[in-house]
């Protein structure tokens, strides 16, 4: 587990459960999105409000369920940086189980012409250094 270099704690509300008692699967992509907001605020230094981004792509491997009483945490690492494109390998963890494991590709877009862009440089730069590409 230690080969992702970066963790954030999510938090369980009473409304992401199902009538089981556990976490909906589609509440899985909202903690990876809280995650990618959170790394990229913590490590790349941009508010939630500045990324210009969207998901082109999101797979999900679920391996166990997650309840209410779970500390869930979500570690994820860039394995590739593309020209506007970035692709994250995650683990949604439910105490020191691995609940989920997913992929995330988020790319870079021009608000104004709604078309990819390349990273910004200094965005490149962080997540080079964070990650040791």
């Amino acid at each position: 587990m230690d080969e992702f270099g970066y963790t954030t704690d999510v938090e369980v509300r009473y409304r992401d459960l199902d009538t089981m008692g556990h976490v909906n699967n589609a509440v899985y992509a909202t903690f990876l999105e809280e995650a990618r907001f959170d790394y990229f605020r913590d490590v790349v230094g941009v508010p939630r409000d500045d990324i210009e981004g969207v998901v082109a792509h999101l797979e999900i491997d679920y391996r166990r369920p997650i309840t209410s009483t779970d500390d869930v945490t979500v570690a994820l690492r860039v394995l590739d940086l593309g020209e506007s494109s970035v692709t994250m390998e995650c683990e949604i963890r439910a105490g020191d189980d691995t609940a989920a494991t997913a992929e995330v590709v988020q790319v870079a877009v021009d608000r104004d012409a709604g078309e990819p862009s390349p990273i910004p440089p200094e965005w490149r730069d962080r997540i080079v250094t964070h990650e040791g590409l």
